[in-house]
């Protein structure tokens, strides 16, 4: 890769880091729209508890990674919300890039599929035109 698309890289991977390690932590904690649809019809206490009623949200079960590390935009066993929050941004971020990266390199690697007349497996002497001719 070249300098200037290494720099590129590296400069969305650090404002990826801040957002996630750093802006996160100001996200509204009220509930989104499909949270906000599904109590619909229900009484919900101050610690968003539903208290009476009848609406989608009484429905509702346990994530199956609910006990998980990372559960809860947060990381298990730190006590500082800040920074647990924040880390498990950028633990995300990183496993992200790492993921995408690594598939990206993988796909690199691999080149031209298999009788692809534009890969680096066609030469000179396999161009018909004129140019095939000539020698480099």
């Amino acid at each position: 890769m070249r300098k200037r698309t290494w720099g590129f890289v590296l400069g969305g991977l650090l404002v990826a880091l801040l957002l996630a390690g750093v802006v996160s932590n100001y996200a509204s904690s009220h509930p989104d729209g499909l949270d906000s649809s599904l109590l619909k019809g229900c009484t919900v206490n101050a610690d968003g508890q539903i208290t009476g009623g009848s609406c989608p949200a009484q429905q509702t079960k346990g994530h199956e990674l609910a006990d998980g590390p990372l559960a809860g935009y947060g990381i298990r066993g730190l006590n500082n919300r800040f920074l647990s929050t924040g880390l498990s941004g950028v633990a995300g971020v990183l496993l992200t890039f790492a993921l995408g990266g690594g598939l990206f390199w993988l796909a690199r690697r691999r080149g031209p599929a298999a009788g692809d007349p534009t890969g680096s497996d066609a030469t000179a002497a396999d161009d018909p035109s004129p140019r095939g001719d000539r020698r480099h």
